[in-house]
């Protein structure tokens, strides 16, 4: 059991060696700009040596205006599970739009260590591509110390009783680019070999001009940044009739098997896809609930149980 526990958090450990690449980083930076001007963003669980978060932000630094760069990664014991760099410890990068300042933490520089605690303190906006593995801790210490962020993470999250209140409270929400999508990332080479040898191509990585690149068909961007799509209306087009959308037997709602299928003239509850999300105006609608009925039991029609659904109503038809 031991050994196999081990092998479990190694293979944790390299799926959160997923770097994400600058053409990505590029196509979802370019909707927040208005956000950075005199800003201090901290990326934490990046390697400068390689990280694309950090490569972004140093090439933008005057047209994004920024006040401060700074970026920490974290040097693993075992360092072919994780960081490529040559040091001996951690190292980290403040950049203020001269010469880089090159510094050694005193710890791993695990973003949950105090000195990068008191980094995370010193800054305004977070954004990196955080541990996955990690996803629940990471967003509690943002949220807790009141940072803005703009993070990647698994469309999974969206089901985590630590994340989904989050969502339901406005705390956050997901980013511009369409949620659950097929990320491509870069991989150390030791990892790279290991997916060729042990995956079928498409199913964990893809070749792209003859690199091996590690994929996530469900990946998406979770930010508390505000941008435009976010207050873009869901144009409703159906009219609703019970014969279409029957209830739960559980909770007083209506069962909406697609997001584009939620009716126009509909003022009570009803529990949509997970998909929803991407969609989601505040303006429009309020998130109720996730998931469960009356009975803390999923919501189930005729006994049986749909996907996850969330439980929204139409804020704008009077009940």
């Amino acid at each position: 059991m031991a050994g196999n526990k081990y092998l479990h958090a190694a293979s944790k450990a390299k799926q959160d060696e997923f770097y994400t690449q600058l053409t990505d980083i590029e196509k979802e930076l370019k909707h927040y700009r208005k956000h950075f001007r005199g800003k201090t963003v901290y990326c934490n669980c990046d390697d400068p040596t390689i990280s694309g978060f950090f490569r972004y932000f140093y090439l933008n630094f005057e047209r994004l205006g920024l006040g401060k760069l700074i970026t920490t990664c974290y040097k693993n014991k075992q360092p072919d599970l994780f960081s490529t760099h040559d040091k001996k410890t951690a190292i980290g990068i403040e950049y203020t739009g001269s010469k880089p300042n090159v510094f050694c933490l005193k710890d791993d520089g695990d973003f949950r260590s105090q000195e990068c605690v008191e980094l995370l303190k010193q800054s305004d906006i977070v954004v990196t591509n955080p541990p996955f593995s990690l996803f629940r801790e990471y967003v509690a210490q943002l949220i807790e110390n009141d940072k803005k962020f703009l993070i990647v993470g698994s469309m999974n999250a969206i089901t985590y009783k630590e994340i989904f209140p989050m969502i339901k409270d406005g705390k956050l929400w997901l980013g511009y680019g369409t949620a659950g999508k097929d990320m491509l990332f870069d991989v150390p080479e030791s990892y790279a070999r290991e997916l060729v040898e042990t995956k079928k191509e498409g199913s964990a990585y893809r070749i792209v001009d003859d690199v091996i690149k590690g994929r996530l068909g469900n990946a998406g961007w979770f930010t508390n940044l505000d941008h435009k799509k976010r207050h873009e209306d869901l144009i409703l087009y159906k009219k609703y009739s019970p014969d279409e959308y029957p209830k739960y037997d559980n909770f007083d709602a209506i069962e909406v098997s697609k997001t584009a299928h939620i009716p126009v003239d509909f003022a009570g509850l009803m529990g949509v896809p997970i998909s929803f999300l991407d969609k989601h105006n505040p303006d429009q609608f309020q998130i109720v609930r996730f998931r469960k009925g009356n009975d803390d039991k999923d919501l189930s029609i005729n006994g049986r149980c749909p996907f996850f659904r969330i439980v929204i109503r139409n804020k704008r038809i009077r009940q």
